[in-house]
């Protein structure tokens, strides 16, 4: 039998706890670091169509969307009309990037890795705020880790290099 994770109706039920401090920490770090260099435009929680997958496939029970921590596209995209805006965006972005939370499983950041890069997603990140690690996935199967030896974080597959001193730790805080 397969398992079926839940991940929106978690955050409207309140099971699912995102909001602390090391988690923010890192997500808004990581925002302000990759659109630092203007080439690339790091979008927060933006819901992704995921209509064209079937994600009951990877153990997801969401129907039609996945949402990201941050998903990461180059800049130059299309935008919404002025006083229009975009609910669910079909356009995938080239990186997503999921951050661990205290009450959140690894396996269910997995499965939505596998669906990610089904959706032809290029690179997933996961970042795990305690343990101040982000492992780079380029597949499900291939990934390397950045950790405590690590100056940076290097996606060779998007062409980003981040300083990972500056995403726990940063010295204006």
């Amino acid at each position: 039998m397969t398992e079926l994770v839940e991940f929106e109706n978690d955050r409207e039920n309140g099971e699912l706890e995102m909001g602390s401090f090391s988690h923010s920490l890192a997500q808004s770090q990581l925002t302000i670091l990759v659109s630092e260099g203007r080439k690339f435009r790091a979008m927060v929680e933006l819901s992704l169509d995921a209509t064209q997958v079937d994600l009951s496939q990877f153990g997801l029970k969401s129907q039609n969307e996945l949402i990201p921590d941050l998903s990461i596209y180059q800049r130059g995209g299309h935008r919404p009309k002025k006083g229009r805006d975009i609910m669910k965006i079909s356009e995938m972005p080239l990186l997503v990037i999921e951050i661990l939370s205290p009450k959140q499983g690894l396996d269910d950041i997995l499965a939505k890795f596998e669906a990610y890069f089904a959706l032809g997603i290029k690179s997933c990140w996961l970042v795990i705020p305690l343990n101040e690690s982000i492992t780079v996935y380029s597949t499900s199967e291939h990934f390397k880790t950045f950790g405590n030896n690590s100056t940076e974080v290097i996606d060779e597959v998007i062409g980003i290099q981040l300083p990972i001193k500056e995403i726990f730790d940063p010295e204006d805080f």
